[in-house]
């Protein structure tokens, strides 16, 4: 059974509703999906009920928190989460109010800097009053300010840019017991791209479940060298897309990078 773990809808920053990527993975022939939003679980629940229209078709209900570790923007992915969880529900509506005071005042910086992009150039591009940086970045290409996202993260966007504003988050210690209580599973997203690997370790000891092994932002020198940490450390190794809706090369991710999750009994158990 073949799953992509790692999955954004247009509940967060993705560009397809929950019902177009699960046509999307279904035509592709692949098992199931991970939803995994950027803190938030409102996509879940359409994304589960709109799956059982296809016959041996899963969906794993996930989240994906943001947190900031020694300077450093941490990822942590959830999955089976409750996400009824009076717990998972306030938490994420407390960072949904955040992410809109943060997108105001990203707004107001890039005008600081003799640009011009109002709140409603941003709106456009998040259906669900969910802001974050990729909003901003489309809407930045939208005005003819960059040519691209990767562009707009380099010169406005990135960490040290003039743009940029700190996220207020949860620490990963508390992120890790939020989705454990949420009798859900945790996984480190994307451990290759930290600069400061000492991370991996931090979250070891503060009770991860698992890595990330696949991702294309992975080389294979990223793989081999987190292949080695997490069979050392008994770990659950994970993968997926991390879709967005893109194309790249004129092709979806969506179902190119996957796990077999018969692989993982406590993840095969639990569908």
């Amino acid at each position: 059974m073949i799953f992509d773990m790692h999955v954004h809808t247009t509940f967060s920053d993705g560009l397809f509703t929950p019902k177009q990527i699960i046509d999307i993975a279904f035509n592709k022939g692949i098992n199931g999906i991970a939803i995994t939003d950027h803190d938030t679980i409102l996509g879940i629940k359409q994304s589960i009920e709109y799956s059982k229209n296809f016959k041996d078709f899963f969906v794993i209900p996930g989240i994906e928190f943001g947190c900031i570790h020694e300077d450093e923007e941490v990822h942590i992915l959830g999955y089976f989460i409750d996400y009824e969880s009076p717990n998972i529900i306030n938490a994420t509506q407390k960072l949904k109010e955040e992410r809109i005071r943060r997108g105001i005042k990203m707004v107001d910086r890039i005008n600081s800097i003799g640009m011009k992009l109002t709140l409603e150039d941003v709106k456009s591009f998040s259906k669900r009053d969910h802001f974050g940086r990729p909003h901003v970045a489309r809407a930045l290409i939208k005005r003819g300010y960059v040519n691209d996202i990767k562009e707009a993260f380099d010169k406005f966007l990135n960490r040290g840019k003039p743009g940029y504003v700190e996220k207020r988050t949860f620490s990963l210690v508390e992120t890790i017991k939020l989705i454990h209580r949420a009798n859900g599973i945790t996984i480190l997203a994307h451990p290759g791209i930290l600069k400061n690997k000492n991370i991996i370790n931090h979250c070891i000891e503060k009770g991860i479940d698992g890595l990330e092994l696949i991702n294309p932002k992975h080389t294979k020198e990223d793989v081999k060298f987190l292949l080695v940490i997490g069979k050392k450390n008994n770990l659950i190794l994970t993968g997926g897309s991390d879709f967005h809706g893109q194309k790249i090369s004129g092709e979806y991710l969506l179902g190119k990078y996957y796990i077999r999750i018969d692989d993982i009994p406590v993840m095969k158990g639990r569908i």
